[in-house]
């Protein structure tokens, strides 16, 4: 048998963090867990509950000289990155920190929807700002984008009976409803990444993960037919977007601006999934990505429709409770 893996995951108690950390812990004669928290962050519920469950917890601070983060790293087969964009900075001292301490393989905090590197969103870009700086310094890695989150792809009930994320869900149909675009369940991301980082053949590569392929518009009519209510139809169109980030992108071309940012990100990401269609396997391979359903066919995913039964009835919880997106 051969030995485990020595992973270790940085931004672990978030949504997607947290989605690995479960399916890592699924795997233990595959996998030796860390979880490399903020000092803050050790006596935070989670990171207890990983503890009792196995996890080896160690305090990192990404703001120090990367030399003293180098011990933390070394002899790790790999490392995860779950940080936001707003720790962008912390990244790049990870990234550093990772080269020196020669780690197997890095997984730097992409796990978005698929599109071009530069031109199309700008929270992409700034995800590639940091892979440029991992390949520059020939650190092995795997990049890992998924589909648009079931969990955000939904529209609120009008009985209130499921309830959203509103102001980073869905809750328009995108053009005219039609442009199809890949999807998966923010719980099966880990199931994947499991798979892809003991996989020598996804080694400076880039990898795309999703469950299922729909348009906005199938995704409400299926929303309709599993709890019998009618959503009322509103459309972001095409020129709507494009305004809507214009104004966005001239507010923060003076200062910056939080509820600009999130207009103009949400924009760009309706754009990209709704508009340009970019987050498909057939795009996806264009833009030199393997496709994670061909690589592990076994791997059971949860159907869209289960998803939605799941959280009518109300054994799925809603996303980011109890924090603040992007947490």
């Amino acid at each position: 048998m051969p030995p485990r893996l020595k992973v270790a995951v940085v931004g672990a108690t978030g949504e997607t963090g947290a989605s690995i950390m479960n399916a890592l812990l699924e795997n233990p004669e595959n996998f030796e867990v860390l979880a490399l928290v903020r000092q803050a962050s050790v006596d935070k519920q989670a990171v207890v509950d990983f503890a009792q469950r196995g996890v080896i917890v160690k305090t990192i601070d990404l703001s120090e000289a990367t030399d003293t983060i180098v011990p933390l790293l070394i002899g790790l087969d790999v490392v995860v990155c779950c940080l936001t964009l707003l720790q962008a900075k912390e990244e790049t001292a990870l990234i550093e920190a990772c080269s020196k301490a020669k780690v197997g393989r890095y997984v730097p905090s992409f796990f978005g929807p698929v599109c071009p590197s530069r031109g199309v969103m700008m929270l992409r870009e700034m995800k590639e700002n940091n892979l440029d700086v991992v390949k520059r310094l020939y650190l092995p890695y795997t990049v890992i984008d998924v589909g648009w989150w079931y969990q955000l792809a939904l529209p609120e009930l009008p009985s209130g009976k499921l309830q959203t994320k509103k102001d980073v869900s869905l809750n328009e149909l995108i053009g005219d409803g039609n442009t199809p675009f890949a999807l998966i369940d923010n719980r099966d991301i880990g199931k994947f990444v499991t798979r892809i980082i003991a996989d020598p053949r996804t080694l400076n590569k880039k990898i795309f993960c999703y469950n299922e392929i729909s348009t906005s518009g199938k995704i409400w009519d299926l929303l309709e037919e599993l709890s019998g209510e009618k959503i009322p139809r509103v459309y972001a169109r095409k020129e709507d977007l494009e305004a809507k980030m214009s104004r966005a992108s001239e507010i923060l071309a003076k200062s910056f601006d939080a509820a600009a940012q999130l207009d103009l990100g949400i924009g760009q990401y309706m754009w990209t999934l709704g508009i340009r269609g970019d987050n498909v396997p057939k795009r996806a391979k264009y833009l030199g990505y393997m496709d994670a359903r061909e690589l592990y066919p076994d791997i059971k995913i949860t159907p869209l429709a289960s998803y939605i039964e799941g959280r009518l009835s109300g054994t799925v919880r809603n996303i980011y409770e109890g924090r603040k997106f992007g947490q």
